[in-house]
């Protein structure tokens, strides 16, 4: 079996940061070190990269799903007497967390990816962040509703997100936004702000990802 290009890749960085610790062995005090340093972090970026890189690959192939984190937004939950129809009582997107969605949308614009349809948790801060993306109208969906806030339902929205899922047969990309804890819930995989995981749905109706896109 031939290695994968990523595969590749991968054991040429190694390889190269393997020698670069062998050099450094002739250095001594803070310059070996600062070169250990760098091989460890040359190391540890790999799998990132190609995590993204297959996220970019699935996204261009279509046929996915895109669960992508809202934007920046302080603090923890939602405030005391927080209400759904109220965006004022809300925890809501930060300038930056504004520019991690314009900025995503950008990337997946720039990449031509077909967006089929665009759904969001009710959260203001979700909806915001997609119709900031601007790469589709954006549909409310209830089945991806805070499962932090509503923690008594979080198993209950973990079901309703997958048959949402399941029931999406579109030929490009299907891009929900959504909270963390509700990636988690569906994925098991822990997203930051603005952070696209793309998944794929296997036999059993549950989600695997497949690679992530961090934002930018």
């Amino acid at each position: 079996m031939r290695p994968s290009p990523n595969f590749a890749a991968h054991a040429a960085v190694v390889a190269v940061a393997v020698a670069a610790v062998a050099a450094s062995r002739a250095l001594c005090g803070a310059a070996a070190r600062a070169v250990v340093a760098g091989c460890v972090a040359l190391l540890a970026a790999v799998p990132a990269l190609a995590d993204e890189a297959a996220a970019w690959a699935a996204l261009r192939a279509g046929g996915v799903v895109a669960l992508m984190r809202h934007g920046d937004a302080p603090g923890t939950g939602d405030p005391p007497g927080w209400r759904l129809d109220d965006c004022a009582t809300q925890r809501n997107l930060s300038e930056r967390g504004r520019g991690e969605a314009r900025a995503a949308g950008a990337r997946l614009r720039d990449a031509r990816i077909a967006i089929d349809r665009v759904v969001s948790s009710p959260w203001c801060r979700c909806i915001e962040t997609a119709q900031l993306a601007d790469v589709g109208a954006v549909a409310v969906e209830p089945a991806f509703a805070n499962a932090y806030v509503l923690a008594e339902q979080r198993a209950a929205l973990r079901a309703r997100g997958l048959a949402a899922v399941g029931a999406w047969r579109g030929q490009g990309v299907l891009l929900v936004v959504t909270h963390g804890e509700n990636i988690r819930a569906l994925t098991g995989e822990n997203a930051a702000p603005a952070e696209i995981v793309v998944v794929t749905r296997v036999a059993d109706g549950t989600l695997r990802a497949i690679g992530s896109i961090p934002p930018r």
